[in-house]
């Protein structure tokens, strides 16, 4: 019978490590409970009379020959455990006397998994596991949503989803029902709310829960209430309750394991699929996505709303908190992010609400095979962190042009690691093969790669052919999981946190896609055009003079076939290596856009616009594109741009704004909005305008009595003032209009003016004058 992993656990029983897999399938829910599961690590042979002498008074441990070795090339022995939690302490008690454990972190269920190549998909037989790559689920979702007091005390609790349209709200039955479309249930005390939900879980049964910030808030807020009010709030299957667990790094920031359940958080999800939009909140989301929204005014009037709702009109509350779960869910089927989030899964081994975790993907695909080419992992900080270079950014020439095309390296960092072999085995591999003589292929910063013995070329490849795959068959979910995960492995190369980084191996990509570009460069200038701009994978090529579409578009093909062949031809000759690299067309632009670096004449780098031949004007790292600019800034540039790209007078543009402005008629553009990366606390010496606006926001919500809003960080919208930067719960002062036009307005237009021989100051001088 087919199935497909929602949640997985492990638990030291008296016989031995038990390991717990919940599945969905076509027939249900069902556990799969493998019992008696031995746990490994491996220790260096040479230790072993040691180590034996130290688990002497430990039963349950054995000792073995094993066909492996260390990445010193020093042979190992297994340690085979009966309990896991043995392991763990026998690893601290080795560690104490100076003896490293290699993969003694790794949990029994991804070993179990990760050895027999499981993913996702499981076909069980026996009470066995093996791979079902081609399963694919139907889950059972739940959009869930809650509201509360501005302290967090639960009023009610809303479920959508498994065919119910259900409220449980918190208060007495009123004497008339109330008429809505959905059901709704009066609960007399808070706990009983928490019960009614425990019960309903039970009785639909979902897979899947989802919600927008449904772990941070909502879960959270619930388990804070079942603590209050000592009710256990069981949203595991079998009436189990939520396993919690804290971010090391990330304050305040939880994970919630619900047993045979996943919570799915729509923020998290949607980022995780490379969604992004200004901001992340439901309103803006909804708007953004399905032209609706729900929206009950600023986030005080808001709770205003909900407490009057709550004491008045529960109905109505009722309604507004059903709304929050109806819109949860239809962004799920718009975006189809469950289908994204499910061939994540399947593409990385990792549970479906594991948000990030590359780190973890890549051992998952890489250590099975490892061990099939005789290695042991390493452990994580082995290798002392040098700085490695990232990607090439070629400087820019700033200026406007007419007839740019841009050619981009498909997946280059993925191609580099076919083309050169590069990876952790290979590497180790091919230094022992220069050593004997070999003919391995060289790397950067003295790294060898052996040509036979890899992993990493491999799997990148059966990534890459299986993404070939699903965009033929149009599964763009499965193409943008793999794609992303092929994109996360030189990350995880470079990153100190994971046990194969190696600044070897980091610099044989990067390095060497600095080589490609620069070549690349030669080469186009060489046909006699000019390269004036590259950035890690892109170049973007100068025609030197207006061309018509089908003309420009041409000599892009022309240039894609001679680029590539030249590549081809050279790695056969200098290296003896099959080319996978592939230079393809990305962009026409037009009329292209380069600034300088303000206040200089260097040349900016990953900030251009272009107009390109279909008529858009596409923003990269310009005002527009940022959140942290005003919509002030944002549509001036907008405005000013499309008239010079299209030749269209501006002058008359510019002044208008300008008087506008200054008069007050864009009063409602003129708001910042920007993020607290840290708390409130922690800004001492330099502090910036938002973190004056929250702290004096948090200043009048404390004499209001209401929550503090902004002492943890999160987002702030403020404009400024003749006294400064002030929030817009509390402005008192008057708008300071110069700001505006010498801060946000000026630079914008000065960016692009002044190529033309021309300026903001010389265009408004007279009229602001007037004001």
């Amino acid at each position: 019978m087919p199935g497909f992993i929602l949640t997985r656990a492990w638990r030291d029983a008296r016989d031995g490590t038990e390991i717990e897999f919940w599945l969905a399938t076509d027939d249900g829910p069902r556990k799969i409970l493998l019992t008696a599961q031995a746990s490994v690590a491996f220790a260096e042979a040479s230790l072993r009379d040691t180590i034996a002498t130290l688990v002497a008074d430990m039963p349950g441990i054995d000792v073995r020959e094993v066909a492996l070795k260390t990445f010193r090339r020093e042979p190992v022995v297994g340690i085979y455990a009966s309990h896991y939690k043995q392991l763990q302490a026998l690893e601290r008690k080795l560690g104490e006397r100076g003896i490293r454990l290699y993969e003694a972190d790794i949990k029994p269920p991804e070993r179990y998994l990760m050895e027999r190549f499981i993913t996702a998909g499981v076909e069980v037989e026996g009470g066995k596991l093996r791979p079902a790559p081609e399963y694919r689920p139907r889950l059972r979702m739940v959009s869930l949503d809650i509201e509360t007091s501005a302290f967090g005390d639960l009023y009610s609790i809303a479920l959508e989803g498994c065919g119910q349209r259900q409220v449980y709200m918190l208060g007495e039955q009123p004497a008339v029902a109330p008429q809505v479309d959905f059901d709704l249930e009066y609960c007399p005390t808070p706990r009983r709310v928490i019960e009614k939900l425990n019960e309903w879980l039970r009785v639909h049964d979902p897979d899947a829960i989802i919600g927008w910030s449904v772990v941070q808030f909502d879960l959270q807020t619930l388990q804070k209430n079942a603590e209050k009010y000592k009710v256990p709030l069981l949203l595991g299957r079998e009436g189990r309750p939520v396993e919690w667990r804290t971010h090391q790094a990330r304050d305040g920031y939880v994970f919630a394991t619900i047993p045979g359940r996943i919570a799915i958080d729509g923020i998290e999800a949607l980022r995780a699929a490379s969604w992004t939009f200004p901001s992340f909140s439901l309103e803006n989301v909804s708007q953004a996505l399905l032209g609706e929204g729900k929206d009950i005014g600023s986030d005080y009037d808001k709770m205003a709303e909900i407490e009057r709702r709550f004491r008045e009109d529960k109905p109505a509350l009722a309604t507004y908190n059903l709304k929050d779960c109806e819109l949860v869910t239809r962004i799920f089927e718009k975006t189809r992010v469950m289908d994204f989030i499910l061939e994540r899964s399947h593409v990385t081994g990792l549970v479906p609400d594991h948000m990030g975790g590359s780190i973890a993907a890549f051992s998952h695909q890489y250590l099975p095979r490892m061990h099939r080419e005789g290695y042991v992992a390493p452990n994580v900080g082995e290798v002392p962190a040098v700085a490695s270079p990232g990607g090439f950014v070629m400087d820019s020439q700033p200026g406007l042009y007419d007839s740019v095309v841009v050619l981009d390296f498909k997946s280059l960092y993925p191609s580099i690691i076919r083309t050169f072999l590069v990876d952790p085995v290979g590497m180790l591999e091919g230094e022992a093969e220069a050593e004997a003589g070999g003919d391995p292929v060289p790397g950067m910063r003295g790294a060898q790669f052996s040509r036979t013995r890899h992993c990493l070329p491999a799997i990148t490849t059966q990534l890459w052919q299986g993404r070939d795959a699903a965009k033929r068959e149009k599964n763009d979910a499965l193409s943008t999981a793999l794609k992303l995960l092929m994109n996360s492995f030189v990350g995880v190369l470079g990153s100190t946190d994971c046990r194969f980084y190696h600044p070897q191996l980091i610099s044989s990509v990067t390095l060497r896609g600095h080589e490609l570009l620069k070549l690349t460069r030669e080469l186009v200038e060489k046909e006699g055009y000019e390269a004036i701009y590259g950035d890690t994978d892109s170049i973007f090529i100068w025609l030197k003079r207006p061309h018509e579409t089908d003309e420009a578009l041409a000599i892009a093909r022309a240039l894609v076939a001679r680029i590539n062949k030249w590549w081809k031809d050279r790695l056969r000759k200098k290296y003896k290596l099959e080319s996978f690299l592939e230079i393809e067309f990305d962009t026409y632009y037009q009329k292209f856009f380069m600034p300088t670096i303000r206040g200089t004449d260097m040349g900016s780098k990953k900030r251009y616009a272009g107009l390109t031949s279909d008529g858009d004007i596409i923003y990269r790292g310009l005002e527009v594109a940022r959140s942290d600019w005003t919509p002030l800034a944002q549509q001036f540039q907008q405005g000013l741009f499309a008239r010079i790209f299209r030749n269209e007078p501006y002058q008359d543009f510019v002044r208008d704004y300008a008087r506008n402005t200054l008069s007050g008629a864009n009063d409602e553009l003129l708001v910042y909005r920007k993020r607290l990366r840290h708390r409130l606390d922690e800004y001492q010496v330099n502090v910036p305008p938002q973190v004056r606006a929250a702290r004096l926001a948090d200043e009048f919500n404390k004499a209001q009595g209401r929550p503090l809003r902004y002492q943890n960080g999160g987002r702030i919208s403020y404009v400024i003032t003749t006294s400064g930067p002030e929030p817009l719960e509390v402005r008192r002062s008057p708008i300071d209009y110069q700001h505006y036009l010498d801060k946000q307005l000026q630079p914008i237009a000065d960016a692009i003016l002044l190529p033309l021989h021309d300026s903001f100051a010389a265009l408004t001088t007279a009229q602001q004058a007037l004001f």
